[in-house]
């Protein structure tokens, strides 16, 4: 299923000026050493030769890396996607994977666990901007004390809305909702401009409906499980909230429309049509509405998730092979540092993605937070942008202190099966919403009973 904002392995390169394609792949064993003082490694994710100026930036930085680390020769592979966990065991137990290579957020727990990823701690004193880094992230690749991975994207849940529709409905789109109950309010007046307004959009099934109904949950405080994972924790008063709040914008304030939104594309293309007014999403949901569903950058905001006590996140970070040698680990990490975690190069070189048509001003990557670092990432992304950024400063400005907050273990199992109460209570004036959790409940204690 694609789904914007989640399952993203490589698309956060797009902004700074290194997007990354299907292609070919390359293998690599991490103990290739030279006997004269080279340390030989191999970093994964090198754009594809499809996208030919991105992957000349990348080889440029190479190249720069080189030139600064005296013998350590640096080989890339471009295998699509950079992560996966198909592959993953059977690459690394044959001694073919990367000596840096990349985790989605998703499968840190994993990688960790089964010992698949080494312990950098004591390699931390090169990434020079650790200490920037939010400690939130940070938590997310340490255990015990010891970290294994340098988080180098962050992105959450939001609440992007049309401008232009806030406009029409007399609402300021400077000041966008905080609260549900002005969430609530502002869909009523837009769905009030005409036939086929819909003043909040929200998905009911293709597995997008329980994974919105997570984002509901999360931001209300919620759990979709219990802390050790073994049993389903969403049949609650929040859980019964979110599912009586968007029953009442559909059957009572009728400010939802008609129309299920039945996977990850009929939504998007909803909003790129113009007329819904506010949804669900990561900021790369507007890259996607305007590139694959014509719509405008000038019409898109977003704001953090109104009343968030976390939100719904995504992300990356970059890890070394196990199998590494002590020279090859730290070489890999001066890699990382300079190509992910340095402003002005690498990543966050949004002159280059600027010079050479890369969309810079997405806010799609939060890594840093509010820390000095952060501020000169959002000063550089700024400065070189070719979107409208101030239509994205209510999101910087909240997201940096909601905490992240990972998907569910058996995700996609549960959420097919909270699609059906999604599907119920935007369908049937009459839904029973006690059962309908009840029901989804009993389903997703099975599904955890089975997880291993």
């Amino acid at each position: 299923m694609r789904r914007s904002g989640f399952r993203r392995t490589a698309g956060l390169l797009l902004a700074a000026g290194l997007t990354v394609s299907t292609a070919g792949c390359g293998g690599g064993d991490p103990a290739e050493t030279a006997g004269s003082g080279q340390v030989h490694i191999t970093v994964a994710c090198q754009p594809a030769k499809t996208a030919p100026e991105n992957r000349k930036a990348w080889d440029d930085d190479v190249a720069e890396f080189q030139k600064a680390n005296p013998g350590v020769i640096v080989r890339s592979t471009d295998q699509q996607p950079c992560f996966d966990p198909k592959t993953f065991g059977p690459k690394l137990a044959g001694g073919q994977m990367e000596t840096v290579f990349m985790v989605p957020v998703t499968n840190y727990d994993e990688v960790i666990t089964k010992r698949q990823a080494l312990d950098i701690t004591p390699y931390l004193d090169e990434i020079k901007n650790w200490k920037d880094l939010r400690e939130d992230v940070k938590e997310l690749v340490t255990r015990d004390g010891r970290v294994y991975g340098v988080p180098n994207v962050h992105y959450s849940v939001g609440l992007v809305y049309n401008r232009r529709l806030f406009k029409q409905a007399g609402l300021d789109p400077d000041a966008p909702p905080k609260t549900w109950a002005e969430v609530r309010e502002a869909a009523k007046r837009i769905a009030a401009l005409g036939p086929d307004h819909v003043g909040f959009g929200e998905y009911s099934g293709g597995n997008t409906g329980g994974w919105h109904f997570t984002m509901h949950v999360y931001a209300r405080g919620g759990e979709m499980v219990t802390p050790d994972g073994k049993k389903a924790a969403f049949n609650s008063p929040i859980g019964k909230e979110v599912l009586q709040y968007l029953h009442d914008m559909r059957w009572v304030d009728n400010s939802m429309g008609a129309k299920l939104y039945n996977g990850w594309e009929s939504l998007m293309m909803a909003m790129g049509g113009g007329k819904v007014g506010m949804m669900l999403g990561a900021p790369d949901v507007i890259t996607d509405v305007v590139q694959k569903f014509d719509g405008d950058y000038a019409d898109y905001g977003i704001t953090g998730i109104p009343e968030a006590k976390a939100a719904l996140s995504g992300g990356e970070a970059y890890f070394i092979n196990p199998k590494a040698t002590p020279e090859q680990a730290r070489a890999g990490m001066k890699w990382i540092d300079f190509q992910f975690n340095t402003v002005g190069k690498g990543r966050f070189d949004f002159a280059r993605g600027k010079a050479i048509g890369n969309p810079v001003g997405i806010p799609d990557n939060d890594v840093y937070g509010d820390s000095p670092t952060g501020k000169a990432i959002q000063q550089a992304r700024r400065e070189n942008a070719v979107l409208p950024v101030e239509n994205y400063r209510p999101y910087v400005e909240a997201s940096a202190t909601i905490p992240p907050k990972m998907e569910p273990p058996k995700a996609q199992e549960l959420y097919a099966v909270l699609d059906v109460a999604m599907s119920a209570v935007l369908s049937r004036r009459d839904a029973d919403i006690d059962r309908l959790l009840a029901d989804a409940e009993a389903k997703a204690n099975t599904i955890l009973a089975s997880n291993g």
